[in-house]
């Protein structure tokens, strides 16, 4: 996994921009701690930051197909699990290969199937494309989005970054906010395209762009659609099964150490299971995948439940790592340790924006922290619920009925900044949601024979997969890739995303449960009490030494410059002035959203355009 950045213009010779290109891609050194490189050419410079998992020698980047004079020069962050296939199919084509890694595998598909190479990549990656030959340059990212992608348009071409901070290294690109932009960020909404920063965009997952004299186009190359669902319910088990495992067992591969994100959950402990098996065939039975999770030293005697949380994770994930003989380790993190001024500070600079949840957060990046001590490589449960109908919403009838985004009933208006109320009425983010949430629905496809429950399920899980889980990849990828950690998500294969979204929801709730067909699938491989356990979200601390903390650091975060200007002194201050005892999920969160705005805005010290 590795940090890409770069531009191209026709209206100057990028071969005497050196320094910008170099300047924009130390931004990346976090995501590619062991190696960096940059290519430039008249019209295009390439830069390239490399957190080496593959071919450690000969993965260095960015590549170029002949080295002396390049006919084709790649930037690439990622991994394509399928590379060993295609690179049979390539040197059956005439292609000779000089590494083994797959970004070399990339390169020479583009050179045999030219744009429609995305028709051939299992995986999850964005990456650029120079073609001399064509004074063209082409962005891709992954089907998912799991990888991230940001342009802006410059004199005479683009920038573009896996994050933000890359393109503010650029000269004519500074870090501006706009209503626009924060409309987009406290909405909660997930829109892909247009992000918090004005003129910054993503590129949309699946997506494609292309630069060259003619001008900037975008197309999708791939996107769900609706499918007739023709196997019987003892057929869709096996094939679920089936892409399952394969999808677990594809992402095994590394050349540095790999663990497991074990929490005791259903999604996290079927992924462990299934890898450590394959671990074992290829390693031989002595073989121990290393797992872990994350505590905190005050849970087992002070766990409270909440809207998003049932139970205790630790004893589940314990259990679960005997029961599949993994090398397990619970990270136990002091609460104290989340109000550490630097640990959160990092955490918004790695996020580049002000949209995050606080102690899970920072919890989440001290967790990856501790981990990649050890390994470079994570597998992670993330996208389950969203492919198999895990979420509250999938199965609440007041979710079912009503007309909105479906987690904004879960969390409530108490997960969004409480707004200035002059700014609030500017930014009109009711309306924005409700118009948001048609052109939503507009874009989820349909079979004619559909009953209304069907619909409204399809509906539900094609909002759940579009733009819930988009956040989430953002804040795994974003966190982990701070701490050098590369963190594969087997669950966002896209051919078990693709059956799954097709499959009838009377099989995804056969047994009258959430996530019936993943159940399935732990049967034998997980502990009973993990397959019958509800759902729990990410654990969240209790101590009141927190709550404590974290109020004062809302204080002084209320007096930091232009936080008034986007926040509500009023509400913000009725959750400082609850007693720390009774300080509430929701009160909670408004004060981690105005410490975060107001680091963010220290950091990035954005012009504000409101």
């Amino acid at each position: 996994m590795c940090g890409i950045t770069g531009w191209a213009s026709f209206h100057q010779d990028l071969r005497r921009s050196t320094p910008v290109i170099e300047a924009m891609t130390a931004t990346m050194a976090l995501r590619g701690p062991d190696a960096g490189g940059v290519w430039t050419g008249a019209h295009a410079a390439l830069g390239h930051r490399r957190l080496a998992v593959i071919d450690i020698e000969g993965g260095a980047q960015p590549m170029a197909d002949c080295p002396e004079q390049p006919h084709v020069v790649l930037t690439y962050s990622g991994e394509v699990y399928n590379h060993h296939e295609l690179r049979e199919r390539l040197r059956s084509s005439g292609h000779r290969f000089e590494t083994r890694s797959d970004t070399e595998v990339v390169l020479r598909a583009y050179l045999e199937w030219g744009d429609a190479l995305v028709d051939h990549l299992e995986g999850m990656y964005a990456f650029a494309i120079w073609d001399e030959r064509r004074e063209r340059l082409l962005l891709i990212r992954d089907r998912l989005g799991v990888k991230p992608l940001f342009w802006a348009a410059v004199d005479g071409g683009l920038a573009f970054g896996s994050e933000p901070k890359a393109l503010f290294a650029h000269p004519e690109l500074t870090p501006t906010v706009d209503a626009d932009g924060l409309r987009e960020a406290y909405s909660l909404l997930f829109n892909t395209g247009p992000t918090v920063w004005a003129g910054i965009r993503e590129v949309h997952p699946g997506g494609l762009l292309v630069l060259d004299r003619d001008g900037i186009r975008e197309r999708r190359y791939w996107d769900l659609a609706a499918n007739p669902h023709t196997d019987d319910p003892q057929t869709t088990k096996e094939r679920v099964r089936e892409l399952v495992d394969r999808a677990a067992r594809s992402q095994l591969e590394a050349d540095v150490p790999l663990c497991s994100l074990l929490s005791g959950g259903l999604d996290s402990t079927v992924v462990t299971a299934l890898v450590a098996d394959e671990l074992r065939l290829r390693e031989g039975p002595q073989a121990r995948l290393r797992s872990y999770a994350v505590d905190y030293s005050d849970q087992a005697e002070q766990f409270t439940g909440d809207v998003l949380r049932t139970g205790h994770d630790t004893p589940f994930a314990t259990e679960a790592g005997a029961f599949i003989g993994t090398d397990h380790s619970t990270v136990i993190l002091d609460p104290r340790t989340l109000l550490d001024p630097d640990h959160r500070r990092a955490v918004v600079v790695a996020r580049d924006s002000p949209i995050g949840v606080g102690d899970m957060d920072t919890s989440l990046y001290l967790l990856f922290g501790e981990i990649r001590r050890h390994s470079t490589v994570a597998l992670s449960g993330e996208a389950a619920d969203e492919v198999f109908g895990g979420y509250p919403w999938f199965h609440n009838p007041e979710a079912l009925a009503a007309q909105a985004f479906p987690w904004l009933l879960v969390t409530g208006d108490a997960a969004a900044m409480p707004l200035n109320p002059e700014l609030a009425a500017r930014l009109r983010i009711p309306e924005f949601r409700a118009d948001t949430y048609r052109s939503a629905l507009a874009a989820v496809p349909h079979l004619d024979d559909e009953t209304p429950a069907e619909h409204r399920q399809r509906e539900l899980q094609h909002l759940s997969l579009t733009r819930w889980l988009r956040q989430l990849l953002h804040r795994k990828d974003r966190l982990s890739m701070a701490q050098g950690l590369e963190v594969r998500v087997p669950y966002c294969d896209h051919r078990l995303v693709e059956y799954a979204f097709n499959a009838p929801w009377a099989m995804k709730n056969h047994d009258g449960r959430e996530k019936s067909l993943l159940r399935d699938v732990g049967r034998g491989i997980a502990p009973d009490s993990v397959l019958w356990r509800p759902k729990n979200h990410y654990p969240a601390t209790h101590h009141a030494d927190y709550n404590r903390g974290l109020q004062h650091l809302a204080r002084e975060a209320l007096d930091a410059p232009h936080v008034r200007d986007i926040a509500d002194e009023t509400v913000v201050k009725t959750a400082l002035d609850t007693p720390t005892e009774e300080l509430q999920w929701g009160h909670r969160l408004r004060l981690e959203r105005v410490v975060d705005l107001a680091l963010w805005l220290d950091h990035h010290r954005p012009a504000l355009a409101l």
